[in-house]
């Protein structure tokens, strides 16, 4: 599989917020040969890189991960063929894995931008992918998939940038954010910022970083991750053992009670994550996501979707309590509100949001037939009817 791995400078960059930095350096990885008219953009979910797929040449320290984010979906015969489409993904501005963000040095101070850094948008992520197509020479892009807010980057493509795509694939997300959510991400942004070490950002420059803060931001955001049924099944009540070792300090009543596998599992994944990403990363593309209103600038999701004359597949998971299949039908609605040809394809999972990463034996063949035939690929059930009887509340954290 043929494979660039760059970053590349696309110049002076104005945000949506009308502030401004020098230069804008994108991390992108490209799998495949351009023909012409096969380009497919992959949008990474809020923590991924570009790192979406396995290779020789990868890095993953640098891409901050422990593998590539979408492996069992992209590549030579997988779903998103390598050998027929030139796959390109972008980290986002605002993130640590190569793009300019927070972390990066400041050309004119020599200095961490911190949070001098520009508030970025969903808006901003999409200018800075269409200006390193522009850099790549790929004007046109048969496809745009994403899933997470990752979804919401795809959608802001539909809206913004209307005649540069054929095809878009949102896949668990929606159109914005509904308030538990909203709620949720407002109290992990609180864990980092009354973290004594986060200082106002202003961190780079000492040995204690405001690690405890943004550990528990990542516990918070992986039971959002998941649905009550899939953490039955992997965790129950279960004790963690005696060997397992406490990431957070014991509380007085530990040597009475268990220290529970849910707990054990939540602990290591917040100690891995510390370890790779920047906490004003996490504030900055928490808020992008936070503040995502496809409506924004229009009368409603019909009328910014309105000159998108292409196909769209909306593919939802009925575990997922996130973005429930109640949102993504919606979406659905107004991508056909619109004009584009579209599929709501919804997956029974009870696995959580994260069924999109982690089911690739559901979201491949849908994701696959409608790349080459559309919306009306053999794979793809529209489950018009079907998803209005989904009701997504016993899936969500405050559920029985």
């Amino acid at each position: 599989m043929n494979v660039e791995r760059e970053t590349v400078s696309v110049g002076e960059f104005e945000f949506a917020c009308g502030e401004s930095i020098p230069d804008l350096e994108v991390a992108y990885e490209a799998y495949g040969e351009f023909t012409g008219d096969n380009a497919v953009l992959l949008c990474h979910a809020l923590t991924g890189s570009a790192h979406v797929a396995s290779h020789r040449e990868a890095d993953d320290a640098t891409a901050g991960q422990a593998r590539a984010w979408w492996d069992d979906i992209v590549g030579p015969g997988k779903a998103i063929d390598t050998n027929d489409f030139y796959v390109v993904c972008a980290n986002v501005p605002g993130s640590c894995y190569g793009t300019t963000g927070p972390a990066s040095e400041n050309p004119e101070t020599g200095a961490p931008y911190g949070p001098d850094f520009p508030p970025v948008s969903v808006a901003d992520w999409t200018e800075a992918q269409r200006r390193l197509l522009d850099e790549l020479g790929v004007p046109h892009l048969h496809a745009i998939v994403g899933g997470s807010v990752g979804g919401m980057n795809v959608l802001e493509w539909a809206k913004r940038h209307p005649d540069h795509v054929d095809r878009i694939v949102p896949i668990a997300t929606a159109a914005r954010l509904d308030t538990q959510s909203l709620a949720l991400h407002g109290i992990k942004r609180r864990a980092v910022l009354a973290d004594p070490a986060y200082r106002g950002g202003e961190y780079y420059d000492r040995e204690d970083r405001p690690t405890e803060g943004l550990a528990v931001a990542r516990q918070i955001g992986h039971v959002m991750y998941l649905s009550k049924a899939s953490m039955d099944r992997k965790f129950g009540r279960r004790s963690a053992g005696r060997d397992a070792q406490r990431t957070f300090p014991a509380d007085p009543t530990a040597q009475y009670f268990p220290y529970r596998d849910v707990e054990s599992y939540l602990d290591y994944q917040a100690e891995t994550f510390v370890g790779r990403f920047d906490p004003n990363s996490f504030i900055y593309l928490t808020r992008a996501t936070e503040n995502y209103d496809l409506s924004a600038g229009f009368e409603s999701d019909e009328d910014a979707l309105g000159a998108f004359d292409g196909e769209a597949l909306v593919m939802s998971f009925t575990g997922d309590w996130h973005f429930p299949v109640e949102q993504g039908e919606a979406l659905a609605d107004a991508l056909r509100a619109a004009g584009a040809e579209t599929a709501h394809h919804v997956i029974e999972s009870d696995h959580g949001h994260d069924a999109f990463l982690v089911e690739p034996e559901n979201v491949g063949p849908p994701l696959a037939d409608f790349l080459a035939e559309g919306p009306e690929g053999s794979a793809i059930t529209d489950t018009v009817e079907q998803s209005r009887d989904y009701a997504p509340v016993h899936n969500s954290l405050f559920g029985t």
